[in-house]
């Protein structure tokens, strides 16, 4: 058994728990109501998320507070169809509607909320001065695009539908980065970012996840509302 579906087995039997507290308390007829808001309805969300999707230090979990609203319906959309496969997220989402997604998109992207301190510290020099050079300039010898060309200068996303990259688990960054390069993570085609992982090395996509989670993150950055520059490949995944 692999930590990250050792995580998801743990994971998934958090939240069902939670939402049977949450439904017990309901129907046991409490003095103290539950309201039937959204935030009460994702509670289940924050077993693997974190407290209002803020992530946490530990594990393969991303943060989701703050993503762009596009973002976050294209993730959900690809649990639920299978181009992204974890057993705990779809079983999630494979039974709600498209309007459902777009409304648990809206509310995790309309969170401003703190970030935690920078998960890595004391990495090597030259491994972090690579991952910088790949994020902010790329390889051209390799044809490699730099991060920032299509997260935004500041690595903070850019609406409606790219996400930004800092506050993120180093673990959670290299297991993406080789999902995308073995195929088991796919997004509508044309699907840049698995274009982009199979031109990176491991030991690129390592100092590139090192870099950036070894970035501290400011209150509440926002993402950019346009692309400074067009996007260096066609993608799916971002409207034209």
């Amino acid at each position: 058994m692999t930590p990250a579906f050792a995580e998801s087995l743990l994971c998934r039997s958090a939240a069902l728990i939670g939402l049977s507290a949450t439904l017990s308390t309901a129907l046991a007829g409490s003095p103290q109501a539950v309201p039937d808001t959204l935030a009460q309805r994702m509670q289940p969300c924050s077993a693997c998320h974190g407290k209002e999707g803020r992530a946490t230090q530990e594990g393969f979990f991303p943060r989701i507070a703050g993503k762009p609203a596009g973002y976050l319906y294209n993730q959900l959309d690809n649990f639920r169809s299978g181009r992204r496969a974890y057993p705990t997220m779809t079983y999630f989402v494979e039974q709600m509607s498209d309007p459902y997604l777009h409304e648990i998109a809206d509310y995790f992207a309309s969170l401003d909320l703190p970030y935690a301190p920078p998960q890595t510290v004391g990495a090597a020099a030259d491994e972090i001065a690579r991952g910088e050079a790949l994020v902010r300039q790329g390889d051209a010898a390799h044809g490699v695009p730099a991060c920032a060309q299509c997260h935004g200068a500041t690595m903070t996303g850019v609406l409606p539908a790219i996400p930004g990259l800092l506050g993120l688990p180093r673990g959670y960054l290299v297991e993406q980065f080789g999902a995308w390069r073995t195929g088991q993570r796919k997004a509508l085609a044309p699907d840049c970012m698995a274009r982009v992982a199979t031109m990176l090395t491991p030991a690129d996509i390592t100092a590139v996840a090192t870099w950036l989670s070894s970035q501290p993150v400011a209150v509440g950055p926002a993402p950019a509302q346009s692309l400074v520059r067009p996007l260096p490949f066609a993608c799916g995944s971002v409207p034209p």
